[in-house]
């Protein structure tokens, strides 16, 4: 796909539609966790160095098309405006009269904020009227929320047939960074899959075995292959209807030549707790009443043997219940591994995920890794080899003369 990238024209002067994800947590009115907001402005302070004009469209949870004060997106003006380093003008709507009015209005180096664009009842109908409108308020389109790639939706898809579109800084450097991980890995190309259930990953497991040299597999979802293949799973989560599906994956995976590697070892316990006392055993022992809850350091160590061969690293998933000490050491050590190979330059790791990235804030490698994306959706999308609608909005869009 051929994408025009913002950062390659001329802006000054020039009135951008930016879609971006500004969709924070927040408690109390305020925003308890401003990393999107802080990514985001790293590459529209360029921008506006330039002399571009901002005209900023975000969703903000789920009003499903209605109007709802406790959504409205004034909860996180002090913020964004922190974040550029420059007063951000607010307007109680994204369409229409008051909208257009404030856009136009707008000098060289100015951001306006507009309202949660999901009060619009159009948006995720993908109405092509709302579209029209939002096209009204500036010159050229930038797409710079590849969380939000993955719907098609009025700001992210059929805005495109309407004006000049082009990808912002974040989607760009997320599109480069997941395509040298799975398209066009430095090989050999390992990816590390954890999580809870099989049957929430097939597509991605089946698209990366498919495409990569090995595939470490980790979380309950490696205990379904491991109950496939005949181990007692005690009382662990696991997925007893899945056995034809990992049939289907180790076959694919023989024909492609992907090594698929599973825990030798665990940690097991009585019981789900904190400070819960854990039992290492072998992977095919587990005792009738425990569960298995993390990889145990045969694992670990296997694991991170392969990870030093490797020169792309591709991580979605922990490898134990990381939320609750001590069965978030698997996926600790293996995050550190990673880090410190990308740190000697042996290895580009590339990560992404909820789980995931709140497993290598638990490690401290967060700021680690070659790149890690805050997508959730989308990233999952992407790892099944599919193309996401707002992707390819931009790639058929009216590109700049």
């Amino acid at each position: 796909m051929t994408i025009t990238p913002i950062t390659d024209m001329d802006v000054t002067g020039k009135t951008l539609v930016v879609r971006a994800d500004l969709n924070v947590p927040v408690h109390g009115g305020q925003v308890s966790d401003a990393t999107r907001i802080t990514r985001f402005a790293g590459g529209m302070k360029p921008l506006l160095a330039r002399g571009a004009r901002l005209v900023i469209l975000t969703h903000f949870g789920r009003p499903k098309g209605k109007v709802n004060p406790d959504l409205s997106l004034e909860q996180i003006i002090d913020d964004l405006a922190t974040a550029l380093g420059c007063p951000v003008v607010f307007v109680k709507s994204s369409t229409g009269p008051l909208a257009q009015a404030a856009a136009a209005a707008l000098k060289n180096g100015e951001v306006l904020l507009c309202e949660n664009v999901r009060f619009e009842p159009g948006e995720e109908a993908n109405d092509p009227e709302l579209a029209r409108e939002f096209a009204s308020l500036g010159d050229i389109y930038v797409n710079d929320a590849f969380s939000c790639a993955h719907r098609a939706h009025a700001s992210t898809a059929a805005i495109t047939e309407h004006m000049t579109a082009t990808g912002g800084p974040l989607l760009m450097s997320e599109i480069n960074a997941l395509s040298a991980a799975l398209e066009d890995p430095k090989r050999p190309s390992v990816a590390i899959v954890g999580g809870a259930k099989i049957s929430s990953k097939i597509p991605v497991l089946k698209n990366l075995v498919s495409k990569l040299d090995a595939v470490i597999i980790g979380g309950a979802m490696a205990n379904t292959f491991l109950f496939a293949d005949g181990a007692p799973m005690g009382t662990s989560l696991h997925e007893t209807d899945q056995n034809d599906t990992v049939a289907e994956i180790l076959a694919l995976a023989s024909a492609a030549g992907c090594k698929v590697l599973l825990p030798v070892d665990v940690a097991c316990a009585r019981e789900f707790k904190a400070g819960a006392e854990a039992t290492i055993t072998s992977a095919r022992q587990c005792p009738d009443d425990q569960m298995i809850l993390d990889a145990g350091p045969k694992a670990v160590a296997d694991f991170s043997e392969v990870l030093k061969g490797a020169k792309t690293i591709l991580w979605n998933g922990p490898l134990g219940a990381f939320e609750i000490p001590p069965f978030d050491t698997a996926t600790t050590q293996l995050a550190r591994a990673a880090a410190a190979l990308v740190a000697d330059g042996s290895a580009v790791a590339v990560a992404g995920g909820g789980d995931t990235v709140s497993a290598l804030i638990n490690a401290g490698v967060e700021n680690d890794f070659t790149y890690v994306s805050s997508a959730g959706g989308a990233f999952l999308e992407w790892l099944e080899g599919k193309t996401l609608p707002g992707i390819a909005a931009l790639s058929r869009a009216p590109r700049p003369n």
